[in-house]
């Protein structure tokens, strides 16, 4: 079944909290650990942050979203990037597409890099990372700590517009 792409909306904000939700109970893409609400999810669509969602069958499967990578003004052509799967969604394409999206939107806004930082442990995240043209750029070591454990974290980025190869 094909997956359509769209920006985020209020109404969606319940399946992507679920899915945002999933990925914290993984312990596999994030350090956080507190839930999401719906509430949540519907302040940050209202800020207008750059938020897509996969429709496939009519359901949300998937959300991404990007933000500034820093609020400095020498960083503002740089931003981060999250992406977030359903469970049961995961492995068929809908990473690839939202991540496609989220990068052909940054380089229509202007951005001249996206970057990410994957948990080591994330290999999905990493393969999707490079299978849309990131490359690794390095490691926090010991970023942070999940569940008491320290985790590091892989660098990657992607060049855009004048500034890719």
């Amino acid at each position: 079944m094909s997956v359509t792409i769209r920006g985020a909306r209020p109404g969606d904000a319940a399946a992507i909290a679920r899915i945002y939700n999933e990925g914290i109970e993984d312990r596999l893409a994030t350090f956080e650990t507190e839930p999401r609400t719906p509430d949540d999810i519907e302040a940050r669509i209202a800020t207008g942050e750059p938020m897509v969602v996969a429709e496939r069958g009519g359901a949300v499967v998937g959300w991404a979203s990007r933000l500034p990578y820093s609020n400095r003004c020498a960083y503002a052509g740089v931003g981060e990037y999250t992406v977030y799967v359903a469970r049961g969604a995961r492995g068929a394409g809908v990473g690839a597409a939202l991540l496609n999206r989220v990068v052909a939107d940054a380089e229509a806004d202007g951005l001249h890099k996206l970057i990410a930082r994957i948990l080591q442990h994330n290999a999905p995240s990493i393969a999707l990372a490079h299978h849309v043209g990131f490359q690794d750029v390095g490691w926090h070591a010991r970023h942070a700590r999940l569940d008491g454990e320290w985790r590091d974290v892989l660098i990657v980025e992607r060049l855009l517009g004048d500034a890719a190869p």
